[in-house]
């Protein structure tokens, strides 16, 4: 090996270093730059009825239990929007049809929202979806569904086409 190749094999791994540097800066600032929109991203998710307008009278007519968004709250009868993942809110069940509510369990039909962050996709996304309530109990002197079974139509955020949540 003679000077000159010598000097090359440096100067490439010199230039390889550089390009390493430069391409690790350039993606740490990206990711840097993108921190407000994860800070965000919980915002921008429909959490609760509230947040949507959608919330109806919370009183439970006829002793029929109710849903509490996240296990908190007085128990809501009907309600349109159920928050599925209550640390992040990156999953909410909206536009809730109820075909059925009794006082043992509720048969309804809607959509789950799943915020872009939780879907690890690029944009928000919509799964439609059964809801069955079930699991009535006591809770803060009324009652309240303490499960929810959601079964997908079609595709699936997760990949399972059956999910339970624990309302309690």
């Amino acid at each position: 090996m003679t000077d000159r190749e010598g000097s090359r094999w440096v100067r490439g791994r010199t230039a390889l270093v550089a390009f390493v540097v430069v391409t690790a800066l350039a993606a740490g600032g990206v990711w840097f730059s993108q921190a407000s929109d994860r800070a965000s991203a919980v915002d921008a998710a429909p959490k609760t009825a509230a947040v949507q307008d959608v919330k109806e009278d919370a009183k439970q007519p006829g002793g029929l239990p109710g849903v509490r968004d996240c296990g908190i709250g007085e128990p809501e009868i009907k309600p349109q929007v159920i928050t599925l993942t209550c640390a992040d809110a990156g999953m909410v069940a909206t536009a809730i049809t109820w075909k059925k509510y009794g006082a043992r369990d509720a048969l309804g039909v809607g959509v789950v929202q799943v915020e872009k962050t939780a879907a690890g996709v690029g944009t928000e996304s919509g799964f439609p979806a059964t809801f069955r309530l079930y699991g009535p109990k006591p809770v803060d002197g009324g009652m309240a569904f303490t499960g929810l079974e959601v079964t997908y139509e079609g595709s699936t955020p997760l990949g399972d086409t059956t999910e339970m949540y624990n309302l309690a």
